[in-house]
């Protein structure tokens, strides 16, 4: 399935919203990124830090897994998600 901006878009935000609802995970993430909780706020309608959401999310399979569980979505979404956000085109190095 390929997304649209716009559904890569909702995804991230789901992908937010769970984020910060995780009291394990969000303290990881806020101190991966820098990102302060006020940053969360004010940057959740950036496509680019929708990104950096989804860029996190998707190191660890279990978080994956975790999270498009409690959303009903499929395993690869979150992946395809993000590549349709800016900066995450695949590169090919050859």
């Amino acid at each position: 399935m390929l997304f649209s901006a716009d559904a890569a878009e909702t995804l991230g935000l789901k992908a937010l919203a769970w984020l910060a609802g995780n009291d394990e995970l969000l303290p990881v993430f806020l101190g991966a990124t820098g990102a302060s909780e006020a940053d969360l706020r004010e940057q959740a309608a950036n496509p680019e830090f929708l990104g950096s959401v989804l860029d996190f999310l998707t190191m660890d399979d279990a978080w994956v897994m975790q999270f498009c569980d409690s959303a009903g979505l499929a395993y690869d979404q979150p992946m395809q998600a993000r590549m349709a956000l800016p900066g995450g085109a695949q590169v090919h190095w050859t």
